[in-house]
């Protein structure tokens, strides 16, 4: 096989069927995929192989022995620094596009391959990209931290892990648990994402008026007490691939014990409770993909639907099947994976980004210069960027709410110590950026937000107050800011 043509695993399944003479409608149920997903991959092949027709492919096949099939894991996991944390990944695969996969609830980068299911789903997507994957901070082969990240924070180790890759860009597949983190990520940096793929997630995990398929708390609280004493055994087994065999049941309960403690299991699922990423989804500007299983128990299908609806121009696909699990019949899931994957078009520069600004409101005027070198100092200490604005005093912009919040903190205890009076104001919303200018409906909100607040305190919306759930900051409610304009009445809340 003339692997350096840059043929794929799956591209070289395909020629050899095609050596074999069967037609394409034969191969794609050979290899239980689409017809037009065998179409494309022929047309790859008479590009890398210069060849002229599917003729003159299958006589080169017929000349060629076979390629071998992969076997275990295809590459070392090696590992990055994210914080003061190693973060464990691996790269493999052997596809013209990145593709970063976001696990869900617990992973470990080299048991995943000793399943077999799951090894063909991690080698399938290796056939059609390069697979990036990384075990969550807490979790796998990555360090444990002294207490559980929010999203913010895991957020940033995708940042590390890309960087590690040398991937400038590439689709992110998030699913269960890693679906909101992807999705967050999607809308705060859209110049990284490609496309965003979800599989059976959600866009929170708990009950409200407006989302009726999330968890009552105290039903969640006593699934977090049950899944800690049961983690010995089978964890939540049963509960995310109902038609399990006893192999695949071992599997599950020693990859999960070697992934996390009992303890950390606990907290990861305590802390997933608190996710809520609704007032993100109209952020995304990537190409989606939805995917979800109808009689899913875990999430239900209609929180599914709920992420493509909200997404803009998402795609919803739903899938037969109770399984949760990606490992149990991984080519439905993959099957239109491929298909969106491989029909993506040239990447488009990103106009807009979800972005938290930062706002004051000076109880006296004081000198700009000064002003001006504290913000500086202060923004620049927390990774903020300065921002410009017409007729409002938004500071900075940030690419995470919990490090807006410490360097609101942070300014308004300076200014303080200097005998001024000052309140601050934080949101996050899809905003455009020129430059150090900065535009977009959140940007009166933002202000509107240090007009009302406190003097002296540091206010913010729900929006930033749910992106940072999980995180040490705690916070007060204190009023409702009406939006006729919007047709609808944010909580703010003061950072306590």
């Amino acid at each position: 096989m003339p692997m350096d043509a840059g043929i794929s695993e799956r591209e070289a399944e395909v020629l050899d069927l095609v050596g074999a003479h069967l037609s394409n409608a034969q191969i794609a149920h050979r290899l239980v995929i689409s017809v037009r997903t065998v179409e494309s991959h022929v047309s790859s092949l008479l590009r890398k192989l210069d060849v002229a027709s599917r003729k003159e492919l299958a006589l080169l096949a017929a000349s060629e022995p076979s390629a071998p099939d992969p076997v275990g894991a295809p590459s070392p996991v090696r590992y990055t620094r994210s914080d003061d944390l190693n973060i464990a990944y691996q790269v493999s695969g052997s596809g013209d596009v990145d593709l970063v996969l976001v696990a869900g609830f617990v992973s470990h980068l080299m048991l995943d391959w000793t399943e077999p299911r799951h090894a063909h789903f991690l080698h399938r997507l290796g056939s059609f990209s390069r697979l990036i994957r990384f075990d969550k901070r807490g979790t796998g082969m990555s360090d444990r931290p002294g207490s559980l990240p929010d999203l913010e924070t895991r957020m940033g180790d995708v940042a590390a892990v890309m960087e590690a890759a040398r991937s400038d860009q590439a689709v992110l597949f998030g699913y269960s648990e890693g679906g909101p983190m992807s999705i967050l990520y999607a809308a705060s940096h859209p110049e990284r994402v490609r496309a965003l793929v979800i599989y059976s997630s959600y866009a929170r995990r708990l009950w409200a008026p407006d989302y009726p398929w999330g968890f009552r708390p105290e039903d969640r609280a006593t699934y977090a007490v049950q899944l800690e004493q049961d983690w010995a055994y089978e964890a939540d087994m049963r509960r995310m691939c109902p038609n399990a065999d006893e192999e695949l049941a071992r599997w599950w309960g020693e990859r999960c014990r070697a992934a996390a403690s009992p303890g950390s299991a606990r907290a990861l699922i305590e802390m997933a409770s608190l996710i809520d990423v609704r007032d993100v989804l109209g952020a995304v500007r990537a190409p989606t993909l939805v995917l979800h299983r109808r009689d899913d128990i875990d999430v239900h299908v209609e929180e599914g639907r709920y992420l493509a609806d909200r997404i803009p121009g998402a795609r919803f696909v739903e899938l037969d099947g109770t399984d949760h699990y990606v490992g149990v019949d991984p080519d439905q899931i993959l099957d239109p994976v491929e298909e969106f994957v491989r029909e993506l078009g040239s990447p488009m520069a990103a106009e807009t980004s979800l972005t938290t600004m930062l706002a004051v409101r000076m109880e006296r005027p004081i000198d700009p210069a000064w002003m001006r070198g504290i913000v500086r100092e202060i923004i620049e200490a927390h990774r903020g960027v300065p921002a410009v604005t017409e007729d409002a005093n938004v500071l900075a912009t940030f690419d995470g709410p919990g490090r807006a919040i410490r360097c609101g903190q942070a300014l308004a205890e300076h200014i303080r110590t200097a005998g001024l009076d000052v309140s601050i104001g934080l949101h996050t919303a899809e905003v455009a950026r020129r430059g150090a200018h900065v535009s977009g409906a959140g940007v009166e909100l933002v202000q509107a937000v240090a007009d009302r607040a406190a003097t002296g305190e540091v206010w913010v919306t729900s929006t930033v107050r749910d992106l940072t759930a999980g995180s040490s900051l705690s916070f007060e409610p204190r009023t409702e800011l009406e939006l006729p304009s919007l047709g609808r009445t944010v909580p703010l809340d003061a950072v306590t």
